[in-house]
């Protein structure tokens, strides 16, 4: 389990130079895992988005504060419509981005944002792979689930609840799983809660993620278990 610390950007180009090294000594990388906005950046490349701006995001944390979330949201629909439609009041996270972006560059996100950068200059085959049946991808859901906790996630979580200068609204105590064990280690749920919890919002994460992969172009899907899957993969691979 890590944090996210590093700006997409950073993580981006470390992927590029990862890539490049493994292509020049004659292997094929292989990119692994569950993070396609990163992987979606690393094929088309980024926008060309300013640095995160301490001062300026003090700023707005300070107005909402004081004005609320929904009086900048209100401010984001009236400069950037398209962004305030698609970012919800109670998304303080990408609302907050957002006016950044603006009050940094004087261009809005939507703007921004249709202006892509380099893309991977190699050729990727890309698959995606899941149990057809939903009812397996529950059932196993909640045994990585479970995994984690006999594997001491909760000491891990723990350890950072500890720290004390960690709170619930920073993004990586968000993410599934850390959410939920947060709760129960500030007492505000019990254990078999926190356990149910974790795996339901396990589930409603791997259901947005399957949505969104259905509709992603140029992807070959692959059965869990299934014997012909490499015979799938040499075929699409073809000829180099």
């Amino acid at each position: 389990h890590s944090f996210p610390t590093r700006r997409s950007s950073d993580l981006v180009d470390s992927l590029l130079l990862t890539h490049a090294h493994i292509d020049h000594s004659g292997r094929i990388p292989l990119l692994v895992g569950g993070t396609m906005l990163y992987f979606k950046a690393l094929l088309e490349g980024l926008s060309p988005l300013p640095s995160a701006d301490p001062a300026i995001r003090a700023g707005i944390e300070e107005e909402a504060a004081r004005l609320g979330w929904q009086a900048l949201h209100d401010e984001l629909v009236r400069i950037d419509p398209v962004a305030g439609a698609r970012i919800h009041p109670n998304d303080p996270q990408r609302l907050c981005r957002a006016l950044e972006v603006y009050r940094i560059s004087g261009k809005t996100l939507t703007e921004l944002t249709q202006v892509q950068g380099e893309g991977l200059p190699y050729r990727a085959l890309q698959f995606a792979i899941a149990p057809r049946d939903r009812a397996v991808l529950h059932q196993r859901i909640e045994q990585r689930f479970d995994k984690m906790l006999g594997s001491g996630f909760e000491q891990e979580v723990r350890a950072l609840y500890e720290r004390g200068d960690l709170t619930p609204d920073l993004p990586s105590i968000r993410c599934v799983g850390y959410r939920q064990m947060w709760d129960y280690l500030a007492g505000e749920v019990e254990y078999d809660e926190m356990r149910y919890r974790g795996i339901v919002a396990t589930r409603q994460l791997a259901k947005r993620q399957m949505t969104w992969l259905r509709g992603w172009p140029d992807v070959t899907w692959l059965e869990s278990g299934e014997s012909g899957n490499l015979a799938r993969v040499v075929a699409q691979a073809g000829p180099a």
